[in-house]
């Protein structure tokens, strides 16, 4: 049997030694509040983090280069994909500081020289970032745009850029001519970038791939990937391609563990995990993170709908509350996610209030409790507001929200892709919803494809076991809830299973779907969070989805800084969340079980 005993180090990535990890060892109770509290004997050690929250050292080097170069002393420098992303992160600055004269805050694009490329320039993909160079006085702004949209670069696009600059194959595009831009030079520059056209799409590779799609930025030369820069990822020849393979295991057209051309040869439009008619992988788009899934439909939502707030139903991940109240007109809280709380939804709306949209996760993170979309459905429909759902904790394999959502979003960094060193989201829309057809025109307007080339390699890779690893650790996460929910040192257990909303989330199952792979639990006490935590021998960071158990007192990490406010929606600061992963059964168990005969020598 595989042993589950876990020894990581303070600071140290998670995985260990890997240099694009989305996770960092916080392994105390201590250590984590250290980190919130930002104490030296923490940051100072801390190789990564999550990387909305922690911008990742590759990142921040490439900003230091372009400053030194571009900028002055004072300015720090935010990477961003493109120019239009870009100009949304000075837009929020300018907003959130409006005394900020405008010539203190820039847009700088940097655009691939076709004049100064390298021999083998065309085996890699072409690279472009937009760096919005600020005051350094504001970096905290800056940051929260960074934290809340999931707009930034992924540090493997840096670390590419980063080279590309060095070497002086990265120009600012303001002193290259058009003609250098988009005419001279080999025919893979001839394509016009986005930070010129957001509408330009090149079309897909393969006969059974050029018809209509939605992710397919990058022209075939700009694919082309090599083995002396990518190893064993080689297999997958074009990014295009992965990216097309990814859409359809999320589509649910692609079931079984398979390679990429086993993916690219299946049906595009066969219907099976979602079961709405009409549906095909057209309708899945592919975005940087789980959260810039979630601030986009946010975005199209507001773009096409009236100027109105938007409802946050159930106790949300952080940054989902933070999105809708910071873009647009604002956002109503309804925290416990409860049935007396969409009766005085329903009241609002027959006594005439509007709505633009109503965000919920199912179920919710971190109390597990399920909503009734059927009924949210209803409600939809009759008073004419929008929809999203995000599938993230449930997953797409074990609950089919789709039909009842305008649009479900998803982290593709966590269970999808399980590895713990990729980041990835997606947002699929239904084709049956009454207002499929605004946002489609919506979506295929406003839609700029940013996820990185390398990125996509290494998520389609990832996720080719997804449909394995799923039953797994439905397995274990229930061996894990019923050992907890037995022992008389805790106070709650927290499972879609258990829950008092199970039977909404049963609504939602699919016929071979479990109840996934997180849980969380509350304690007695505080010291009994903290012996148990600290004896428990599991990896201990942020993040979950992984294929290894996960472990987080979570609401310390996540609302440090609003533990009454989260207490008053039932979120108790002792709560210790687990992803569990694909360990063997007993081991696990037996790991949980010594950390609980650890309580009893307080």
């Amino acid at each position: 049997m595989t042993s589950t005993a876990v020894n990581i180090e303070l600071g140290e990535t998670i995985p260990p030694l890997t240099a694009h990890a989305v996770s960092v060892s916080l392994p105390t109770w201590k250590s984590n509040v250290g980190y919130e509290e930002g104490e030296d004997w923490v940051l100072g050690k801390m190789k990564t983090g999550y990387p909305r929250f922690f911008i990742h050292k590759s990142i921040q080097r490439f900003a230091d280069a372009i400053i030194a170069k571009h900028g002055h002393v004072g300015e720090k420098a935010m990477l961003f994909p493109s120019h239009a992303t870009a100009a949304r992160c000075v837009a929020f600055v300018r907003s959130q500081v409006p005394d900020l004269d405008d010539s203190r805050i820039r847009i700088l694009d940097l655009v691939p020289n076709p004049q100064r490329q390298r021999s083998h320039y065309s085996k890699f993909v072409s690279p472009h970032v937009s760096a919005v160079i600020y005051p350094q006085e504001h970096a905290g702004v800056a940051k929260q745009f960074w934290q809340h949209t999931g707009e930034g670069v992924s540090s493997r696009r840096a670390e590419y850029c980063h080279q590309a600059f060095s070497e002086g194959e990265l120009e600012e595009s303001e002193k290259l001519s058009d003609d250098a831009r988009f005419c001279k030079g080999p025919k893979r520059y001839q394509k016009r970038s986005s930070i010129d056209d957001t509408a330009a799409k090149s079309t897909s590779l393969g006969a059974d791939v050029q018809a209509k799609t939605n992710g397919d930025a990058e022209s075939l030369d700009h694919n082309r990937y090599v083995e002396e820069r990518f190893g064993r990822n080689l297999e997958v020849s074009f990014a295009t391609d992965a990216k097309s393979a990814i859409r359809r295991r999320i589509a649910g057209t692609l079931t079984v563990d398979a390679e990429l051309s086993t993916a690219l040869q299946s049906a595009k439009d066969e219907e099976r995990t979602r079961n709405v008619a009409g549906f095909s992988e057209d309708d899945v788009y592919l975005y940087p993170c789980g959260m810039n899934a979630i601030y986009n439909a946010h975005r199209c939502f507001l773009s096409v709908g009236s100027a109105q707030k938007s409802i946050c139903y159930g106790f949300p991940y952080t940054d989902t509350l933070k999105i809708i109240q910071k873009f647009g007109p604002g956002a109503m809280f309804y925290g416990h996610g409860s049935s007396e709380e969409l009766d005085e939804f329903e009241r609002r709306l027959e006594g005439g209030e509007r709505f633009l949209a109503l965000f919920c996760e199912f179920p919710g993170n971190p109390l597990l409790k399920s909503p009734d979309l059927q009924r949210i459905r209803a409600l939809a429909d009759k008073y004419d507001f929008f929809v999203a759902v995000d599938e993230t904790i449930g997953t797409m394999l074990n609950v089919n929200v789709l039909p009842y959502a305008d649009v479900a979003v998803s982290s593709l960094t966590k269970i999808f892709s399980g590895d713990c060193n990729v980041m990835g989201g997606s947002a699929v829309l239904n084709p049956t919803s009454k207002h499929y057809q605004v946002l489609k025109r919506t979506w295929d307007k406003e839609y700029e494809d940013n996820y990185w080339a390398e990125d996509a390699i290494f998520l389609e890779r990832n996720s080719r076991d997804f449909v394995l690893r799923i039953d797994r650790i439905n397995e274990n996460a229930e061996a894990i809830c019923d050992l907890l929910r037995k022992h008389p040192r805790i106070k709650q257990v927290m499972y879609p299973k258990y829950s008092p909303t199970r039977e909404f989330y049963d609504r939602c199952r699919t016929p071979k779907g479990g109840y996934g792979g997180l849980l969380s639990a509350t304690f007695h006490s505080r010291d009994e969070a903290i012996v148990f935590f600290d004896n428990l021998d599991t990896a201990k960071g942020p993040s979950l989805g992984t294929n290894f158990t996960l472990s987080s007192p979570y609401v310390i990490l996540a609302h440090y800084t609003e533990l009454d406010w989260a207490a008053s929606y039932g979120v108790d600061a002792n709560l210790i969340r687990f992803s569990v992963g694909l360990e063997d059964t007993e081991e696990l168990v037996g790991t949980f079980s010594r950390a609980l005969a650890a309580i009893g020598g307080i």
